[in-house]
């Protein structure tokens, strides 16, 4: 059941997130004004650092699977009209 080591997902290193040059810098400052501290503050700053802080566009959420969506509906058609085909003098 448990204990054999299978499994385990390889976790990062915690110090290799840093606070510094992040939007929780200003907080951390922020708070130490106040004579408090974040001390969750570096968990949270990987969400700001690499591909995770690249900023998402309108067009990418727009057309995000359109090709393979544009794909399936053309072979849906193509199904379609082979199968059941469209009857000529009816309306």
């Amino acid at each position: 059941m448990g204990g054999d080591g299978h499994g385990k997902v390889p976790l990062p290193d915690l110090k290799q997130w840093k606070v510094e040059g992040t939007p929780l810098e200003f907080t951390q400052q922020r708070l130490a004004a106040r004579g408090l501290k974040d001390p969750w503050a570096r968990n949270e700053a990987w969400r700001y650092m690499g591909g995770f802080s690249r900023a998402v566009t309108l067009s990418e959420v727009v057309f995000r699977g359109f090709k393979w969506g544009f794909a399936a509906f053309a072979v849906a058609l193509a199904v379609e009209y082979a199968v059941f085909p469209p009857k000529k003098g009816d309306h």
